[in-house]
């Protein structure tokens, strides 16, 4: 499963900002997951909290932020949001859509001590 290895650059992101800014304990982790990023929500609760047990996000809290799809038709040049990455076009029904977003994953903010 590759949440965990996402998971670990997670947590990888969270101790190079702990250093950085001097803190030492982080209790919530906000994430923005967009809906096409292919990443299964209740398996990164599972990694993360298994690769943050020792370390300074032990016991943090992960809020998840799911951001929506969109994609443009090369047929109609609507803009869309997207529930799957290889959908129709709502519009015209053609399935030449470009994805412009949804595919990213990233740490928003972080709640410290």
């Amino acid at each position: 499963m590759h949440e965990m290895s996402l998971a670990e650059g997670v947590l990888q992101l969270i101790e190079d900002a702990a250093r950085k800014q001097d803190f030492s304990k982080v209790s919530t982790v906000w994430l923005e997951i967009g809906r096409l990023a292919a990443v299964e929500v209740e398996s990164m609760r599972f990694c993360f909290e298994a690769v943050a047990r020792g370390s300074i996000a032990e016991g943090a809290k992960l809020e998840i932020i799911a951001t929506a799809g969109s994609g443009r038709c090369t047929q109609c040049s609507a803009s869309v949001v997207l529930s799957e990455p290889f959908g129709a076009c709502p519009q015209c029904g053609s399935y030449q859509v470009q994805v412009t977003g949804g595919t990213e994953m990233r740490v928003k903010e972080l709640e410290v001590v």
